[in-house]
């Protein structure tokens, strides 16, 4: 997958439910007027502040929005608005694009109350936090590993939530992406003349991520490989997997063309 792919793939936002919890909290507390300038401490009942830090959201000052829902939790740590603010404070942090802060936030919700009906939201933004941070597959791919399980945690935990369903979307394309990743360390090491090294990171992709994209590929480089490594026999068995399985691919048209030129009396 190349770097431009690769971005264009991850730079989806995701569709933050409209209905259900998220209105809900956007709505309770609605009592209007107008933000405070600053954040230093000043005792403000719990409704006016929250109001407060939701009227900021509204004109899209996601930071300070966030800001102020901590300072609900911070003056009124024992009021049902402090659970409010928690998930409201992450999700202000992640829409200002501030995904660490974002994913302690909803952390520490679900750290005090695990088994809250909205529990599944703060899953859903700790994982979506760190998939937006996914980059191309020529850096680090730790923060990619971190989105997969968070959404494979999602998924596990909340399979008939309406985050479920976009979880196994993204779920997808991460392993795509890793995937890619594989591939790309494994054409380098090709191109090196490290053959067997090349061979370990296609066979991950075929045994790991046989469902994405790079499969057929995967399997016309160890068609490749196996074959610098003067071992024909192991290279007719990649090919006719490529070809019982991606019979009109053009992966497969040059793992024939190259097994009769370079092992034509086994592929015959």
């Amino acid at each position: 997958m190349s770097a431009k792919h690769a971005s264009s793939r991850f730079s989806l936002r995701p569709v933050l439910i409209a209905g259900g919890a998220l209105s809900a909290l956007l709505l309770a507390g609605c009592a209007g007027g107008s933000g405070p300038e600053e954040t230093a401490y000043v005792a403000r009942d719990v409704e006016t502040l929250y109001s407060a830090a939701k009227e900021r959201l509204d004109r899209g000052d996601a930071k300070m929005a966030a800001a102020l829902f901590d300072e609900v939790e911070r003056q009124h740590p024992y009021s049902p608005w402090a659970r409010r603010a928690q998930l409201m404070s992450a999700f202000s942090y992640y829409v200002s694009r501030d995904y660490n802060k974002s994913i302690q936030s909803a952390q520490r919700f679900l750290s005090i109350h695990p088994g809250n009906k909205d529990a599944s939201y703060a899953y859903y933004l700790i994982a979506i936090s760190y998939y937006e941070q996914i980059s191309d597959v020529q850096r680090d791919q730790a923060i990619t590993q971190q989105a997969l399980t968070a959404l494979e945690e999602v998924r596990r935990r909340f399979p008939e939530s309406r985050y479920a369903a976009d979880a196994n979307l993204k779920i997808d394309l991460v392993n795509d992406h890793l995937a890619g990743k594989e591939m790309e360390i494994g054409r380098f090491y090709e191109r090196s003349g490290n053959w067997i090294a090349a061979q370990i990171r296609f066979q991950n992709v075929v045994e790991t991520y046989q469902t994405t994209s790079h499969t057929a590929e995967a399997l016309y480089r160890l068609t490749e490989t196996s074959l610098a490594l003067g071992i024909p026999e192991e290279a007719e068995k990649y090919a006719a997997v490529l070809g019982a399985n991606y019979p009109g691919s053009k992966w497969y048209e040059r793992a024939y063309d190259l097994m009769r030129e370079k092992a034509p009396t086994v592929s015959s």
